[in-house]
């Protein structure tokens, strides 16, 4: 499983992996590349841009088909700098490099610099590293920072105060578009007939929201979400003194004696907002996750996505992976979480999408699973999964991205983040319950052969000796047995494996095929030694001797003869417990392990030499 880039913390966890009914999963990093940039956007209302514009006309016409305002319309995103007047250039860089906890590093593995942290915040610095704006450092450093606001799954944002040098106080933020425009009532205004170059270094204008441009807004962020990209609104607001007037201060988190700033609630500031701009960020999916996806189905497993993403954003890489089919349900997570228990369990076995889900949307979705009967399966890579990780019957973190604490608190680690990786632990997990169950079947045969076969030669015997030697015997158990069950757990796991569906928590362990092949090749092996140990003299043609040394050797070639059926009978047997399904073909397979073949080989040949111990 190492080689298939699992790394197994919890051995027990791969039986259960096996039987998985429901993978709960992530999207960004795991069903997606994770390799985020920025490929359209919205600055003010009207002024739209697109990444290679040429190369994007379908995604360009389609949106000129939705705007609300003949204003609007779409540039290169290379162009901006012209379009734009220097100080919404400064206001933009400003929003992206100091409100950001993302920096530029040496890639150790390439040498290459890098942008290091989250990917959102990564793509923002990489497109205004891009129009040549001014360095982010610099940007960052020369900033006088009163107060930080850390981003929380709770609010979907995030901001910081800076006090310029006119003494203005100003609150940049960014977050989740559809709530951050709904705090906006203003937006930005950009000229397209060169009023900005008229502007040179004046105010930032600025003009109110009204119905119509709320439904630009409205459009923009269905438009871009619905294309899969992840919509990021920009904002500011100016207080011309700190802390403003009517606000609700936060206990101070600084020592004594140092001299930070008041600090604010967070619910005082984000209000009254003045909109930058909407970016659209894209991260396209993995290669293979169509496929792995397809698999899981196919396994007779349910995928359910969890993100934090908007629901058309969901749905629409829900609908590429294929996770999304008719009749699904798509719900955010704050709808999921105010459900009673009942309706949770009658929805969670449909829900395929749970979007703007926050860490505690997840483990609710995976405790409703579990009561539901389901064994489940959840993805995690930060510190606030770790509840989710837990509670799943099996944890999967990541390797790359993953945080130490959830990959504490998972059972298997993803070391390259994808979830077809996942697929290849669900079908190792099934070659692993499946050895259990082909040596079991082989070693119960044996057993049960074995026992009845001496109990009733000794029977019949008049000196109470049995058909099969102490030594033989031990031979059978000590030497055949464990190589036999080498040879059956050495099978090497297949996509075959994916063709049924997982087995309850209530099934068991013996099934009614299994049952059938013990009992079947037990009754056979039994009748098939008996008739060579009381008929074996005759079918050899070897006649009772009064002679004792004769009939000492004759009736070793009949032991002789006995074992070796005994043995062979078993190395049969050992060939169709390869198979636990009804299928024929039992040498399937057998020439890719070369392990099976050796050991069959070795099984065959050393009895041939026993028959005078």
């Amino acid at each position: 499983m190492i080689k298939e880039n699992l790394l197994v913390r919890v051995l027990g966890s791969c039986e259960t992996m096996a039987n998985a009914s429901v993978i709960c999963t992530d999207k960004t990093g795991t069903l997606t590349q994770n390799e985020m940039a920025v490929v359209a956007g919205s600055l003010g209302v009207h002024a739209k841009f697109e990444r290679n514009l040429d190369e994007n006309r379908t995604r360009a016409g389609d949106e000129e088909k939705s705007r609300p305002n003949p204003r609007d319309s779409a540039i290169d995103m290379s162009n901006l700098n012209a379009t734009l007047t220097p100080k919404l250039v400064e206001l933009l860089n400003a929003s992206v490099s100091v409100n950001s906890t993302a920096f530029e590093d040496v890639d150790p593995e390439s040498g290459a610099v890098v942008f290091i942290g989250s990917k959102t915040e990564t793509a923002l610095l990489k497109f205004a590293k891009s129009l040549g704006w001014a360095n982010y450092k610099v940007t960052r450093d020369a900033a006088n920072i009163i107060q930080v606001i850390p981003f929380s799954s709770k609010r979907k944002a995030m901001g910081c105060v800076v006090r310029l040098p006119d003494g203005v106080c100003r609150l940049y933020i960014k977050g989740a578009s559809e709530i951050l425009t709904q705090k906006c009532t203003r937006h930005v205004v950009v000229h397209r007939d060169g009023a900005n170059e008229d502007a040179g270094d004046s105010d930032i204008e600025t003009a109110p929201i009204g119905d119509l441009e709320e439904d630009n807004i409205s459009r923009t962020i269905t438009f871009y979400a619905s294309q899969t990209l992840r919509t990021i609104a920009l904002c500011y607001r100016d207080f011309r003194r700190w802390p403003p007037n009517n606000v609700q201060l936060l206990d101070n988190p600084f020592p004594v004696g140092t001299d930070w700033p008041a600090q604010v609630e967070y619910d005082d500031l984000a209000v009254d907002l003045t909109l930058i701009g909407i970016t659209g960020i894209e991260d396209p999916l993995r290669e293979g996750v169509r496929e792995a996806v397809a698999n899981c189905k196919r396994a007779g497993v349910r995928v359910t996505m969890c993100t934090g993403d908007n629901v058309l954003t969901a749905w629409s890489i829900a609908q590429q992976c294929g996770i999304y089919t008719t009749g699904g349900i798509i719900m955010e997570g704050p709808h999921f979480r105010s459900l009673s228990p009942d309706i949770m369990k009658a929805i969670a076995p449909r829900l395929q999408v749970l979007a703007r889900s926050s860490p505690e949307d997840k483990r609710l979705l995976v405790d409703t699973l579990k009561e539901c009967s389901d064994t489940v399966g959840v993805t995690g890579d930060g510190t606030n999964d770790g509840p989710a990780l837990k509670t799943a019957h099996v944890g999967f973190s990541m390797g790359v991205t993953g945080a130490e604490i959830a990959k504490e608190a998972s059972d298997i680690i993803l070391m390259d983040d994808n979830f077809s990786s996942i697929v290849k632990a669900i079908m190792w997990g099934r070659c692993t319950n499946d050895s259990v169950r082909k040596f079991l079947q082989f070693q119960i045969t044996t057993n049960i052969t074995a026992v009845a076969i001496t109990f009733a030669t000794a029977l019949a015997s008049s000196g109470e000796v049995g058909a099969l030697s102490i030594v033989q015997l031990l031979w059978v158990n000590l030497i055949m047995d464990t190589f036999a069950a080498l040879a059956l757990a050495t099978d090497p796991a297949s996509p075959v494996l994916l063709d049924r569906k997982p087995d309850k928590k209530t099934d068991p362990l013996f099934t009614v095929d299994m049952l059938k092949q013990i009992l079947g090749q037990s009754a056979y092996q039994i009748a098939v030694i008996l008739i060579f140990h009381f008929l074996g003299s005759r079918i050899l043609g070897v006649h009772r001797s009064d002679d004792s040394t004769v009939q000492k050797h004759n009736d070793v070639v009949v032991q002789t003869l006995v074992f070796n059926a005994f043995v062979f009978a078993q190395i049969t047997n050992s060939l169709n417990c390869r198979r636990l399904d009804r299928k024929l073909n039992v040498f399937e397979g057998m020439m890719r392990n070369w392990y099976f073949m050796a050991i069959t080989f070795i099984g065959s040949s050393f009895p041939l030499g026993l028959y005078r111990v």
